[in-house]
């Protein structure tokens, strides 16, 4: 088994976690994570949505969980991140706007929250002491057609780049790219239950070749969590997930369901990849994940390849389209049920 492959992750007893975007999907399955495993001095949510804040605390209360702390703020509000960042371990920056027509509509919005918001966590952190960033990306930022994938992509750069700035004992600050989120908000298979629920028996397919690269979310947080724990600073890591094809995601969801082209949306891929050919050759290889190492390397952390990394063909290319790991109908069935 390679080195990087971790039975167990990152602890996080007695440290101080920030999860910006806390009350989503990914904030919800990670703090739930690091309840069930550690107990750390404090656990902090910082989010905008006051409602998502409210319903959260129900499910976490004081009396129960006495380091959590909920905080109402914005990523575009450089001050209050700072203030949510005093005495701050570790932090993970799930906070994004990231429904794609929505991006393409609302194009400064998407600017400001994805861009200037990591500039924001980057400043702050900086300035805070953080030992480590960690910032969730997406598949979208892999030769980006759509604004959302283009503003994460200059995310990531930003966020690799903070290395440069922090000096070689400062923060490190590091990249997790992985696609489509199972059961997510606003994601297709809760779209796709919805209209099955109010009778709906033929679903709308915007192209019936479209494949997608696809994740649970305990998987996505258990890989959060390992990244955390072997990052050095500056890397892009990567999973090895299955490819689903969006025909089998309607027959898995109903034997007798149809489907019907509505036609590909503003922005919208017929296939997604998560490492790019220009991106191999600073690519390596482990049994669970790919790792891009950074193509600036100013401190000389050591390499992965000194953890058994191998490094990947120079014409590699990591696509839901080529991808050798498919989902069955029957998978996927056993995912969704």
């Amino acid at each position: 088994m390679d080195q990087v492959r971790r039975e167990r992750f990152i602890n996080l007893d007695g440290k101080s976690i920030l999860v910006t975007g806390g009350t989503g999907s990914f904030g919800h399955a990670f703090v739930e994570a690091v309840t069930r495993s550690a107990t750390p001095a404090r656990l902090v949510v910082l989010s905008r949505d006051e409602m998502k804040h409210e319903e959260m605390q129900r499910l976490f209360p004081p009396a129960d969980f006495p380091y959590m702390r909920f905080f109402i703020g914005d990523v575009r509000d450089f001050e209050r991140l700072k203030m949510a960042m005093v005495n701050i371990d570790y932090v993970v920056h799930a906070a994004a706007q990231k429904i794609v027509p929505m991006a393409e509509y609302n194009p400064f919005e998407c600017i400001h929250t994805n861009i200037i918001g990591m500039e924001n966590v980057v400043r702050a952190a900086l300035q805070s002491g953080v030992q480590k960033v960690i910032a969730l990306s997406t598949d979208k930022a892999a030769s980006p057609i759509n604004l959302y994938g283009a503003t994460k992509l200059a995310s990531d750069k930003i966020c690799i780049a903070a290395n440069h700035l922090s000096g070689e004992n400062g923060a490190i600050f590091s990249v997790v790219r992985y696609g489509n989120v199972l059961n997510s908000r606003g994601s297709v298979v809760p779209f796709f239950r919805n209209l099955i629920e109010t009778g709906e028996r033929v679903l709308p397919v915007t192209d019936d070749r479209m494949t997608r690269f696809w994740i649970t979310l305990p998987q996505a947080v258990e890989f959060v969590l390992s990244s955390l724990e072997i990052m050095r600073g500056g890397e892009l890591f990567v999973p090895k997930i299955p490819t689903v094809k969006i025909l089998d995601l309607v027959s898995a969801l109903g034997d007798s369901l149809e489907h019907k082209i509505v036609g590909v949306r503003p922005g919208e891929k017929l296939h997604e990849a998560m490492i790019t050919t220009d991106e191999a050759r600073y690519t390596l290889d482990f049994e669970d994940r790919y790792i891009v190492e950074p193509n600036i390397n100013l401190y000389h952390r050591h390499s992965f390849t000194d953890d058994g990394g191998v490094r990947v063909p120079e014409d590699f290319h990591y696509s839901s389209e080529t991808n050798t790991d498919v989902l069955s109908v029957e998978q996927l069935r056993t995912l969704l049920s």
